[in-house]
């Protein structure tokens, strides 16, 4: 699934009338590099949700067929954020683990690697985490020696012992989650990030995975610009 409802306030005046999935890098939309990154490793079949001038989306991208895949929509009329987007699409997973992308990021990252490591771990869902300077900007994710998430945001640790000793980083916006994730109550709130501090509080496996390529959001236009110098000067290319 690829969460593409946001209303973009922070890149405003280039979304007034784009939203932001479809703002070009690189002469491409944003949604269409995550759409062959997925395609790249074999997944065809994708779910994207739509708010904020969704139609714009819908009609850019149609059924998929042009990419070689097939794309189904969720629209909301109301904005549900991201864990309400995803438990108003569950019936899609088919009570199958299922990966998610933020459709604001781009990101050079082996899916295949991912999926095996989440289904090695037997947890209940996999974030993929980075090590960056400026960590607290985008929210700490504390994981032990083993790549465990011990807490999100200073939240989450059940043990009743001491908490272990934990290297600090952060969500780039990717995940593999158990449609068990989708039962937590707390699925309804406005942040996936909710669910996960419940599953963690309540002894609950959230394992991480560490990247270590290239990642950028796309969240304001110093970092659109970033982006666009980024594919400028070869960085990251468009997946095969």
């Amino acid at each position: 699934m690829i969460l593409a409802a946001g209303l973009g306030k922070r890149l405003r005046p280039l979304t007034e009338n784009c939203p932001k999935p479809l703002l070009p890098v690189g002469g491409t939309p944003l949604i269409v590099w995550n759409l062959l990154l997925l395609r790249q490793y074999g997944l065809r079949d994708v779910m994207i949700n739509l708010h904020y001038l969704g139609h714009r989306i819908q009609e850019t991208l149609g059924d998929g067929t042009a990419w070689g895949m097939h794309i189904t929509y969720s629209l909301e009329g109301e904005i549900l954020g991201t864990g309400g987007g995803l438990k108003r699409a569950e019936w899609f997973f088919e009570k199958k683990p299922f990966l998610v992308l933020n459709g604001d990021i781009l990101i050079d990252l082996n899916l295949t690697h991912l999926i095996e490591h989440h289904a090695r771990s037997g947890g209940i869902a996999t974030m993929v985490l980075r090590d960056d300077p400026e960590v607290e900007r985008w929210g700490v994710v504390e994981t032990d020696r083993q790549d465990r998430v011990v807490t999100i945001n200073g939240h989450g640790w059940s043990g009743e012992r001491g908490k272990p000793e934990t290297l600090r980083r952060m969500f780039a916006g990717v995940h593999v989650i158990h449609p068990k994730l989708l039962c937590y109550e707390t699925m309804e709130a406005s942040s996936i990030i909710d669910a996960y501090v419940t599953a963690l509080e309540q002894g609950a496996l959230v394992a991480g995975y560490l990247c270590h390529g290239y990642w950028s959001d796309v969240g304001t236009p110093e970092r659109y610009a970033h982006v666009q110098r980024d594919v400028a000067a070869g960085r990251i290319s468009l997946p095969l």
